[in-house]
This record gives C-alpha cells, structure tokens and sequence, in this order.
C-alpha cells in the first residue's frame, strides 16, 4: 500500500518568492512543491497539494483527506496563531499531521508564538525554509510507517 499524503499551505503563501523574502526567502511555494514531490518519490509515498487564503476551503480539505490520505502535512500560516476551526477540523479527522514554518516562529512577533494547531500535531518544525517542510514529510512518513 503506498503512504498518500496532503500537503496544505495556508494563507498568503501563494506569494513566496515576493513576499518578505528576508523572511521567507525567495523560492517560490511551486519549488517548494517540486522539493516535496523529489522526495517522496524517494520515499515511495505520494502527495496531494492543496494552497488556500480561505479558512473554510482549508477546513474542507481536510475533511476530504480523511478519505484516503495516511497523514498532513500542514503550512497554517496565519492561520497557526488564530484557528481554532483548522485544529478542531485535524483534530476530528484524526489522521498524523505534523505543522510546519519556514521562519522560526517563536522568533518573531510575540503573537506569533502560540500556535493552535501544535497541541493536535505529532510534531512542529520551523525556522528551517523549504527544509521545514522535507523534516516534516519525513518525520509524518516514519510516524506513519512505524505506527
């Protein structure tokens, strides 16, 4: 059985490249997919990517992962500081899901240092750019694996 994942990215990353990119840096959210999809190849797993500014499209899609996918990995953004809808939604669905940032979060503007969704997440990693998200496909990859 091959491992199927969501990759949700949340508010305003459809901008990466362009926005802040003394922040975000300046490859584009398609590189970052592109980084994605290189490895799970690699891992043998396979990958749905879903980017939404929408609070209700992002709480629906992961509803729908419920349906087939083992696992999420997910970019709230903004989203990680203010929904309580997106943690109760991952919460319900039930499925792994580890939380990732480009920037360090707990770095920056002190609104910024509480996230909702990490108490439903087997994990956070952030700080790291793109890499956050590779650490994070292979930290839900061996979760799910090893379960």
């Amino acid at each position: 059985m091959t491992m199927k994942f969501l990759v949700l990215h949340g508010p305003n990353l459809n901008l990466l490249g362009k926005r802040e990119p003394a922040i975000y840096g300046s490859q584009t959210l398609a590189d970052i997919d592109v980084s994605l999809e290189k490895l799970s190849a690699e891992l043998g797993c396979e990958l749905s990517f879903f980017q939404s500014n929408s609070e209700g499209k992002i709480i629906d899609a992961i509803q729908e992962a419920a349906d087939g996918c083992h696992g999420i990995l997910i970019n709230p953004a903004a989203y990680t500081h203010t929904s309580i809808a997106i943690r109760d939604a991952l919460s319900a669905v039930g499925l792994p899901c580890v939380e990732v940032h480009l920037s360090n979060i707990h770095r920056r503007e002190t609104f910024r240092h509480i996230s909702m969704v990490a108490p439903v997440a087997i994990g956070q990693i952030c700080g790291f750019g793109r890499d956050s998200y590779l650490l994070g496909l292979h930290a839900l990859f061996n979760h799910v694996k090893n379960k």
